[in-house]
């Protein structure tokens, strides 16, 4: 038996009701909660109201008004998206090292520090060598898989390889990196 066909047996048939009265206060109070990000706003809006709709059972309309639970997890709801969404990674993101075996770091500010020159000296190269330099070097990707994904021959790919990491190594010279034009 479906949820629909539940309430409209008896179970909560008030249910869908109440939720339609209580979304656009609902709406206006995660709009304020999210800083004005519509998407994001939406998105805790429809979860809150799933989360009402699955826990109907659970919920004892007739002694706690419904208005109070779904404020309260809408906020939840809210405090858990903008926690997810408050780590901006710099550059490249872990989705694009899936499957390569990184090297534990000790020294994270360090760490960080390179990364943020790196990706500086990255953004001054032309898009192609960068492109380029990421697959071959950083995912490992072969030369002739990255041709195939470019749609340019072998050779194009070796070149702007060859060509982007002098182009590197001269910036991050120029950027004062030791050791970076040999």
């Amino acid at each position: 038996m479906t949820r629909t066909a539940h309430d409209a047996q008896g179970g909560r048939p008030d249910l869908a009701a109440r939720l339609l009265a209580e979304s656009e206060g609902l709406r206006r109070y995660v709009g304020s909660l999210m800083g004005g990000d519509v998407h994001a706003a939406e998105d805790v809006l429809q979860e809150t109201l799933l989360r009402a709709w699955q826990s109907a059972g659970r919920l004892d309309l007739d002694e706690r008004p419904i208005r109070m639970w779904l404020f309260r997890v809408a906020r939840n709801l809210a405090v858990d998206h903008r926690r997810r969404d408050r780590s901006v990674p710099v550059g490249v993101t872990a989705a694009d090292f899936a499957g390569t075996a990184l090297a534990p770091v000790h020294d994270h500010a360090g760490a960080v520090e390179d990364r943020s020159l790196l990706v500086g000296a990255l953004r001054a190269l032309a898009p192609a060598h960068r492109e380029a330099l990421f697959r071959v070097h950083v995912m490992g990707q072969a030369g002739e898989d990255v041709a195939a994904q470019l749609g340019v021959p072998r050779g194009t790919v070796k070149s702007r390889t060859h060509h982007g990491v002098r182009a590197l190594r001269a910036e991050l010279a120029r950027r004062g990196i030791r050791g970076a034009a040999a």
